[in-house]
């Protein structure tokens, strides 16, 4: 973890010597944010409730997905990128260095930008909780920052397993980014409007389910739509566990089982 903070302050200190640059980037990361957060409050300017979901019931669902994704992408976002290190003989070296080449790969050109996209999502998802008559008992006051943390956990995760991919396939990063920034995209509104199958493949292949909506539903304290069980509710710490080594048991074996290109 120290190392991953060392790396990660020194590519921030060299972007920061050019502070105008990092200003309007960061500012684009958050406009694109907004922009996503406008497409929702459009949705909702034409009807009152989406799948039963209210504007403010959706606007928790969204904050919560975004904002875990946010993180993430900060946190993890440069592993996708692993395809192109091993084309260039680059992982090469970060195997022979003594720093893991996960946070090697995870700080390289890492950007303070990348925070821009929490400010938004953050914002939707305070206002949604302003707005919601949500009964805060002292679990519930607990459960909030712990859902925060598993969803950014289960995003890690699943960017780390969609990367590996690229152990097998050199040119699969778009198919990992079709799962990760897709799924982004999917989690952002309640769940029940895909329909059953669609929630069941989300809960139980890839579990982002439990990065907003089953969180949303414990907070709202309203049963599933789609009438899976409640006990899902309690489970995105364990999923985030469970997935976290999932991920580091599949990057220990593609690192086993890679060879060199030889660049």
């Amino acid at each position: 973890m120290l190392t991953y903070l060392r790396l990660a302050w020194t590519w921030s200190r060299a972007l920061a010597q050019y502070p105008a640059s990092l200003a309007m980037l960061t500012a684009a990361q958050a406009a694109a944010t907004a922009a996503e957060l406008c497409a929702v409050l459009f949705v909702f300017g034409h009807t009152e409730r989406l799948a039963g979901f209210t504007l403010h019931e959706a606007l928790l669902v969204y904050g919560l997905a975004a904002l875990a994704f946010s993180l993430a992408d900060t946190l993890l976002g440069s592993v996708d990128r692993l395809g192109e290190h091993i084309r260039a003989g680059s992982f090469d070296v970060m195997l022979v260095r003594p720093v893991p080449a996960l946070v090697q790969i995870a700080t390289d050109g890492f950007s303070p930008r990348r925070l821009g996209k929490t400010v938004p999502s953050a914002a939707a998802l305070g206002w949604a909780l302003w707005e919601l008559p949500i009964d805060w008992t002292p679990l519930r006051v607990a459960a909030l920052p712990a859902f925060v943390v598993s969803g950014t956990v289960v995003c890690c995760s699943i960017w780390v397993i969609g990367a590996c991919l690229q152990f097998a396939v050199v040119d699969a990063r778009e198919v990992a980014n079709s799962v990760t920034y897709g799924g982004q995209a999917l989690t952002q509104y309640p769940l029940a409007v895909y329909g059953r199958d669609a929630a069941r493949a989300f809960t139980f292949v890839v579990p982002l389910a439990f990065v907003s909506w089953q969180p949303a539903l414990y907070l709202l304290d309203r049963p599933d739509p789609l009438g899976m069980g409640a006990w899902l509710r309690a489970a995105p710490p364990g999923v985030a566990v469970g997935l976290a080594l999932l991920a580091a048991a599949v990057w220990r074996s593609g690192v086993r089982r890679y060879r060199s290109t030889g660049s």
